[in-house]
């Protein structure tokens, strides 16, 4: 795999999309908040459960982390799995709480590994984290990536193909935001509407 590849997928996807500007959020709990909700289901379920949660002044992790948990599971039940990420979000309400704010301050490094110890945090959202709200340098690397690259004759574990873009890439925040999210345009686009015989990155 040659780093050229991937700045040149790069290129091709600004060149149809355009810039993306993502992640839409006001804070960055709210980011937090969105990465922890939009595990397995759409976007636009993330946006309505955020949207009464900032409607309630929930968006606050000290009134988050003191809320009731049905009450929370009632808001962010269109996000589906609405009791694991009920339980997940008052969690980490309670922990960013507690932290007052100054996670973010850390390494790349030390940040990932005190994310991923937190309950329901996996690897794609806690990179999610890491690039938007702290906004440091991880790729992240979600169905729509590993799906793309597939079709470019690319498979890998997710720290495999993370490797390939921070390689290939400048170590550049912006970068990385406008990639995957150019990716996850792309992959509603093309890869969901089955538009396989137009792809722009096929071998």
């Amino acid at each position: 795999m040659k780093s050229c590849d991937l700045k040149d997928v790069f290129h091709k996807l600004l060149n149809e999309f355009g810039p993306q500007g993502w992640w839409p959020a006001h804070s960055k709990f709210e980011i937090v908040i969105g990465a922890i909700l939009t595990q397995q289901t759409k976007w636009t379920n993330v946006e309505k459960a955020i949207a009464q949660l900032k409607a309630l002044g929930l968006l606050d992790c000290k009134k988050l982390s003191k809320a009731n948990i049905q009450e929370i599971e009632e808001i962010i039940y269109c996000c589906g799995f609405y009791r694991q990420k009920a339980y997940r979000l008052k969690k980490a309400a309670e922990y960013f709480d507690q932290r007052n704010g100054d996670i973010f301050k850390q390494n790349i490094y030390d940040l990932r590994r005190e994310l991923l110890s937190l309950e329901g945090i996996g690897e794609e959202t806690a990179d999610s984290i890491i690039l938007y709200a702290a906004e440091k340098p991880k790729f992240v690397i979600d169905a729509y990536t590993k799906r793309m690259l597939s079709c470019m004759g690319i498979e890998g574990d997710y720290n495999y193909l993370q490797l390939l873009f921070e390689d290939s890439l400048p170590t550049d925040v912006e970068i990385y935001k406008e990639y995957h999210a150019l990716i996850v345009r792309f992959g509603k686009e093309y890869c969901t509407r089955k538009r396989c015989n137009e792809c722009m990155v096929k071998n």
